[in-house]
């Protein structure tokens, strides 16, 4: 286990090395101007406490007046020097590690909008947000202000390290024994405290992405009167995050109060032992003075330095968990080298595909067709049967484990995604809309398309019933996933946002299924027109939507069980029949009565005696310490 853990933190480590010289490298420019400014501010400032052994010993205790003046004007000189190049470099350094963090961010988001599909299924969109704003934050410190503060501290040690050796090398000695002993105190300080941050920033993004998850089906929440709940799950979630926060104070804390306890024990040292080296006359007062002075600028910039060090330690914690995001490999990475297709014509089969979410547990079984190219596939079946994995693997966001997906002849495996997706369309039964317009999210499969084409695209969908009806028109903003819209609406905007990509391939899933049964006749229509010449795949509960389809698949437990069309089918007499007749007696009594159907009534009463005993609310999501 130890050695487990001794492997990760040397891998975590050299991410954070080989990171940060990315960000080093990107601003190098900036900071080796800012290490110059560094190097002159910090020279400049050490002018001033020199002074005094000469006020002391030469002016005060040699009656040198002629030497004051000399003495104040080199230190007001370098007092000006100091303040332009601190002012210099807080804004060139400021500058550059606001831009380091915007870069990150950018590249983050960028290599997650890269990565596969199944990725985001194992990952709340939460968490990933809070790796990309807050985990990105922290590293301007490593590129802006505190890492120079940090080489500055080092440099501005080291000098005066050179001067109390030169003033007495004993005392010195006595000094750097204390700040021995403070510094593997800190070196152990801070190996501790790093997981800290980092099981911080854990929590916070799981915090994070609850949150936005209540937030995003906030109507849900309240349909079921779940606020309280919603506010139990949040309290645990942040009371676990407020004690991550203690813990991380509490170790800042410590090592700040050993800072002070070593600049205690510093200044005790000067006091007894400077006194004596003055006594025994191998110290004038001046150089004591002079002493004293450098030790504290030794010092200072080490306590601040423990200061600094939290806010970089925690800054690796940020790119530790950034770099578990970008180690993914991308699905331009996954299937590099594959062949060009620049025009798919539509032809689709499926060889024995098997596929599994979960291994030795079959959703797909050997599954084999063929759709020709501009002909209308609909898959049926119950629940579960493994129709919408087809239509996942069609669109090349899972990969069989067995058995093959040919395109126009050619493995799907071989073909470059992009010129393959950008031939396809998509109409989800989860229809998804973005905060805009109207317009902006029809033209979505088509950014540079004019209002005409948009407009032409709307009439197909039936959107101009409603758009009609608000001032903007096709600018009218629909809010956040669309909320302003009804659901009806918003999947005649998305059947739209198909239409105008003029895909090869077309999809529809439930396409229709928000619609009411006029709309979707009228709809049905466009669709019609927006079917012919491409290949089609439907998924519709409602049978009678696919009667004209050129083939029909029925699937059942991962197979498909039969195929032909709506005429074969019933004439074979089999589960399409049934199916079939099935629906069409639940739309000719659309209204069950619970207590003419034995099964629905013994289902209801036991609802309602559920309902009447007591219930005990899930416990909270987040882990209790």
């Amino acid at each position: 286990m130890a050695a487990e853990e001794e492997k990760k933190r040397k891998v975590s480590w050299s991410t954070v090395w080989r990171e940060s010289k990315v960000l080093f490298r990107a601003r190098r420019r900036r900071l080796i101007l800012g290490f110059g400014f560094l190097l002159i501010s910090r020279l400049a400032g050490m002018v001033l406490p020199a002074s005094t052994k000469f006020l002391i010993d030469e002016v005060i205790g040699n009656h040198r007046i002629e030497l004051l003046w000399w003495i104040a004007g080199a230190a007001a000189v370098a007092v000006l020097i100091q303040a332009v190049t601190s002012y210099a470099l807080a804004v060139l350094l400021g500058i550059a590690g606001q831009r380091s963090v915007n870069d990150l961010r950018i590249r983050v988001q960028k290599h997650i909008g890269r990565l596969p599909v199944s990725f985001f299924e194992e990952n709340k969109s939460g968490e990933l947000i809070s790796r990309i704003m807050h985990d990105s934050e922290g590293i301007r410190n490593l590129v802006g202000s505190g890492f120079i503060q940090l080489i500055g501290g080092m440099i501005t040690s080291a000098v005066a390290l050179v001067v109390l050796f030169w003033l007495n090398w004993r005392l010195t000695l006595l000094t750097l024994l204390l700040l021995l002993m403070f510094a593997g105190v800190m070196v152990v300080g801070f190996s501790r405290i790093r997981p800290v941050f980092r099981e911080r920033a854990k929590v916070m993004a799981d915090v994070t992405g609850r949150l936005a998850e209540a937030l995003g089906g906030i109507r849900v929440v309240k349909a079921y009167t779940a606020e309280k709940r919603e506010e139990r799950v949040f309290a645990t979630g942040a009371h676990t995050l407020l004690r991550k926060i203690v813990q991380a104070m509490v170790g800042v804390a410590t090592i700040g109060s050993l800072a002070r306890l070593l600049f205690g024990l510093v200044g005790l040292t000067m006091s007894v032992a400077g006194a004596r080296e003055v006594l025994l006359e191998r110290m004038t007062v001046g150089d004591l003075f002079m002493f004293v002075v450098f030790t504290g600028m030794m010092v200072t910039p080490l306590i601040q330095m423990a200061s600094i060090g939290t806010q970089i330690t925690e800054a690796f914690a940020g790119l530790d968990r950034i770099h578990e995001v970008l180690s993914e490999p991308t699905e331009t990475v996954i299937h590099a080298g594959r062949q060009r297709l620049p025009r798919v014509e539509g032809r689709i089969e499926f060889e024995d595909v098997v596929f599994e979410y979960k291994p030795g547990e079959p959703v797909l079984r050997g599954v084999s067709f063929v759709a020709p190219a501009g002909t209308t596939t609909a898959l049926v079946g119950p629940s579960g049967a493994g129709k919408s994995t087809v239509i996942s693997l069609i669109m090349a966001f899972r990969q069989p484990d067995e058995g093959r997906i040919l395109v126009d002849g050619t493995p799907l495996r071989e073909i470059s995604l992009e010129d393959y997706r950008s031939q396809l369309a998509v109409v989800l039964q989860d229809d998804f809309l973005f905060d805009g317009t109207i317009g902006e999210n029809i033209s979505y499969s088509r950014p540079r398309t004019s209002v005409a084409e948009i407009e032409a695209a709307g009439r197909l969908a039936r959107c101009e019933e409603f758009v009609e009806s608000f001032p903007d028109g096709y600018d009218t903003v629909i809010g956040e996933r669309g909320v302003k819209l009804s659901g009806g609406q918003r999947q005649r905007v998305t059947i739209a946002r198909a239409m105008l990509a003029d895909p090869r391939i077309l999809i529809l899933d439930e396409a229709t299924s928000s619609l009411d049964t006029e709309n979707e006749l009228l709809i049905q229509e466009g669709l019609k027109a927006l079917k012919q010449g491409r290949t089609s795949f439907i998924i519709a509960h409602r049978l009678s939507t696919i009667r004209n389809a050129d083939q029909i698949l029925v699937m059942e437990g991962g197979q498909i069980i039969e195929r032909g069309t709506h005429d074969e089918l019933i004439a074979a007499n089999g589960r399409y029949k049934e199916l079939y007749e099935k629906q069409y007696s639940l739309e000719m009594d659309q209204f069950v009565n619970p207590g003419e159907d034995p099964t629905l009534a013994a289902s209801a009463a036991e609802l309602k005696k559920a309902s009447a005993a007591p219930t005990r609310s899930a416990g909270p999501s987040f882990p209790r310490d």
